[in-house]
């Protein structure tokens, strides 16, 4: 079975899906900041950013997964 992805139109323009997915990931981060601010989570790591980054990355993996 093949799972059919719903395209985003904006303007006539056909988005691909992978563009729905790279924004709810950056909104859940966008929420998810404040919340790594106060455990510390910049502390733990020697290059915040890139773990971060890493966190992003693995955001955006499960929602592909999940949806």
């Amino acid at each position: 079975m093949v799972r059919t992805f719903a395209e985003l139109v904006v303007g006539g323009v056909f988005m691909a899906p992978l563009v729905i997915y790279l924004v709810l990931a950056l909104a859940v981060i966008i929420v998810l900041r404040p919340l790594l601010h106060l455990a510390g989570f910049a502390k733990m790591f020697s290059h915040a950013s890139i773990a971060e980054l890493s966190l992003y990355v693995t955001v955006l993996g499960l929602l592909i997964l999940l949806f």
